[in-house]
């Protein structure tokens, strides 16, 4: 008996021993990162998530391509080319770089904010420390990393077909997308926050059409009949392209197409903030 008791201690001494908690020492608790690291991460997030998504790949970066090479070996613009006497490249870029803010900030982030918030994502994130407000800069960030994305790749290749822009039109025309991504990206969520997930994917991709081909994004406002350009001319489509045309082609900063997409951020952002909801 006394030696089981033995035992027992001898087994109860060689365990491991659990050091007690200085009571004196001061306990810290775990904290957030800075409200700026927060942002970049979810920024850096959300853009890894459209490049890596197949369906988003296609709208942003296929698309705005096949455009750019079939308007290089057709003549669709040829008529406005000669017109306003370039070359046809000349005439295709600058319609297929706003056609890839459109691909990124409405048809993208708007279907991807669509589905966040119909599987509850938006309202779990909207309650950590990133907030509401971290989370739209985040995605304002996803888009302006993918647009510099696709504008890269749309001036190598058209490089490569002949376009030759001068220095200063491509300082120009780098203001010109991030305010035409502002306005696209407003009006995105908007359909984001007011629709269901479904709704949102079918109202941006039919968007996104008729904005390609009747919006004058591609084709200018002058390929259309007075009427109708008169309308569209108003519209933040035909502003973004008239606006990158004029930096590429007039060499001129053109005051009224800007104040236009300046008008449509501020109103459809200033909505959006009223209507968007976080959750179905």
């Amino acid at each position: 008996m006394e030696e089981r008791t033995a035992n027992t201690r001898s087994a109860v001494d060689t365990r491991p021993r659990v050091s007690s908690i200085d009571e004196d020492e001061e306990y810290i608790p775990p904290r957030a990162n800075y409200p700026l690291v927060r942002v970049i991460e979810q920024g850096r997030y959300e853009t890894m998530a459209m490049l890596r998504n197949g369906e988003q790949l296609m709208l942003n970066i296929i698309f705005p391509v096949m455009a750019l090479i079939a308007l290089r070996f057709t003549g669709l613009i040829d008529e406005y080319a000669n017109s306003v006497g370039v070359s046809r490249m000349d005439a295709a870029v600058p319609g297929v770089l706003a056609l890839c803010v459109i691909s990124t900030a409405l048809s993208g982030q708007g279907i991807a904010t669509g589905f966040d918030r119909r599987y509850g994502v938006l309202r779990f994130l909207a309650t950590t420390p990133l907030g509401r407000n971290g989370l739209i800069m985040g995605k304002c960030i996803a888009v302006l990393v993918v647009v510099a994305i696709q504008f890269t790749l749309v001036a190598v290749l058209g490089y490569g077909l002949g376009w030759r822009p001068d220095a200063i039109a491509v300082s120009r025309s780098i203001i010109t997308m991030i305010m035409g991504a502002g306005a696209f990206t407003a009006l995105g969520l908007l359909i984001a926050g007011t629709v269901r997930a479904e709704a949102t994917l079918a109202i941006v991709n039919i968007a996104w059409v008729i904005l390609a081909g009747a919006g004058g994004v591609v084709f200018p406002l002058k390929s259309f009949p007075d009427w109708y350009a008169g309308v569209v001319a108003w519209s933040p489509s035909a502003a973004l392209g008239d606006a990158l045309r004029g930096n590429f082609i007039q060499h001129q900063w053109l005051a009224e197409p800007h104040w236009v997409l300046i008008v449509w951020t501020v109103v459809i952002g200033f909505v959006a903030s009223r209507k968007f909801k976080w959750s179905d």
